[in-house]
């Protein structure tokens, strides 16, 4: 390749950021601008999380237009652009296209109480398939429930229920259209087919939203359309230039790390912490629990979440690492790698403290809490640092194992994305605790990697997804697991980690009784 090679331009929406970046065909970062966030959301009622849909809006305008400043006469070898973007989050809009209301975010824990009750027939046939827990916790914890229960008029004047991702594609193009692989929320979506669910699916009654509300499904590598001219003003791309289909930022990021056959897993270090694999063949990661449509065609993503993950690194910084902070800011480092530096200081179990790191409860764990068992006054900040760490590490081996045992695979090897991903020591600790070898790839931007390997694809730069990740994805970084230590974490997997949460889980029923909830 040589500096004329075509490049595809990338957003990707994250939480806490918004980035956009020149990818070219070698897989290398050409140019990117970051906006992080001052307020990634707001709070007008204890958990909710909300957004401006114009701030995410505003905000991709930003760092188009600051990439096309910074990025010279690269900005003229865009062939196509694309978008990846944070899941399960929703928006209303009117006929015009105009958000009724801010976007509920995939953060928020708002549950809807005014619901209409199920009819009789459908209530006796998920309780017979064992069902009726997950169906009501499904119910009250969808947007779309919410909305339609506690703002009827505004649903009545709903146009269309977006993603955020479909909201951002509309502002593009002016086309109500989405990838299928973005597609992942409370919403009549039938994740096996990847479409939307038939009138007659039961599984409607859950989030029955009307079908005239709904949009276009579109292939991952299919054009949604082609930039307007009052977009193309607002973010300096070129009018005309065609929006390609992608996938969701978790989606993209699978692809974007190589993982493509079920051997390898995809270890996501970020707000929420995630391992998810690549496989042809439907599985529910967990029961009731769909496998996510992969960008890649007629594959899916088994993916197991733990919803806090490495918001507890941030939450530990803020409530008990004041010390990192203002040594940080003296030397010019982040205060995680002051943090991080010091784990080594800890021996692997942590001289006995294990912590579980279920912050949030879910579906899978509706009256979860966190603890951290086995504290003694031999421990210190930074054991409770490192258990954090290892927490997390525990969970997602936990779910490592789900998956090989609900799809019969055997994953042979890890690769690691995400803001956790970038410490070495990090890397290492997971090798240890897995028993597997860590791989890390050239650039941390491992979502707008996939999003952008996409286009390639249709643009007819790569004939498949292997040609792409032969070009673009090289293994920069390799951990290899100490099984000394291994041993040392299988046995607090199995002897302890994996008996706290059923030992535990009567006191959190009745902790929730007790609040009343």
């Amino acid at each position: 390749m040589n500096d004329s090679s075509p490049l595809v331009l990338t957003f990707d929406m994250g939480t806490q950021s918004a980035r956009a970046m020149l990818v070219d065909p070698k897989g290398q970062v050409v140019h990117k601008t970051q906006y992080r966030y001052e307020t990634p959301y707001v709070s007008r009622e204890e958990g909710w999380a909300e957004q401006s849909a114009e701030f995410y809006w505003q905000s991709l305008c930003r760092v188009s237009l600051e990439l096309k400043e910074n990025s010279g006469k690269d900005w003229d070898r865009i062939m196509a652009f694309t978008i990846t973007c944070i899941r399960d989050s929703c928006v209303c809009v009117d006929r015009d296209g105009k958000a009724l209301r801010d976007v509920i975010l995939w953060l928020d824990k708002r549950e809807a109480t005014n619901l209409e009750p199920v009819s009789p027939f459908l209530k006796l046939i998920f309780t017979l398939g064992g069902m009726s827990e997950t169906v009501k916790l499904q119910r009250k914890m969808s947007s779309c429930n919410w909305i339609k229960s506690e703002e009827p008029e505004l649903w009545a004047n709903t146009y269309k229920f977006l993603m955020l991702s479909a909201y951002l594609n509309f502002r593009f193009t002016g086309v109500y259209a989405d990838s299928c692989a973005n597609l992942i929320g409370h919403i009549p979506f039938d994740s096996k087919a990847r479409r939307w669910m038939k009138k007659g699916d039961i599984r409607r009654s859950i989030f029955d939203i009307e079908p005239e509300k709904l949009y276009t499904i579109l292939e991952p590598g299919e054009v949604i359309g082609k930039i307007t001219p009052e977009a193309a003003a607002q973010t300096g791309i070129p009018e005309g230039l065609e929006l390609i289909a992608t996938g969701s930022d978790k989606g993209c990021e699978i692809v974007g790390l190589g993982c493509l056959s079920p051997e390898k897993a995809a270890l996501s270090f970020g707000t929420t912490a995630s391992v998810a694999v690549t496989s042809c063949k439907y599985m529910e990661p967990l029961p009731f629990i769909p496998a996510y449509p992969a960008v890649i065609k007629n594959c899916y993503n088994p993916e197991i979440q733990i919803y806090r993950g490495f918001w507890l690194i941030s939450w530990f910084k803020r409530e008990f690492a004041e010390r990192e902070e203002r040594e940080a800011k003296e030397l010019g480092v982040s205060a995680e790698e002051l943090l991080n530096r010091r784990l080594k200081e800890i021996p692997a179990g942590c001289d006995g403290l294990v912590f579980q790191p279920y912050f949030t409860p879910g579906i899978t764990m509706p009256t979860a809490r966190g603890s951290a068992v086995g504290i003694s006054d031999c421990h210190c900040r930074i054991h409770m640092y490192r258990a954090i760490i290892e927490g997390v590490g525990f969970a997602l081996r936990d779910g490592l194992k789900a998956l090989e045992r609900r799809g019969h695979i055997n994953i042979k090897e890890l690769y690691v994305a995400g803001g956790g991903s970038q410490s070495d020591e990090i890397c290492q600790i997971t090798a240890n605790m897995f028993g597997l070898p860590v791989n890390r790839i050239q650039t941390y931007e491992a979502s707008g990697l996939g999003s952008s390997m996409v286009a390639f694809i249709s643009k007819g730069v790569f004939k498949d997804m292997e040609s792409a990740v032969s070009a673009m994805v090289q293994v920069k970084d390799r951990f290899e697991p100490d099984m000394e230590e291994f041993a040392v974490y299988d046995r607090m997997f199995n002897q302890i980690f994996q008996k706290i949460f059923p030992r535990l889980l009567p006191l959190y029923k009745k902790e929730k009784s007790i609040k009343g909830d």
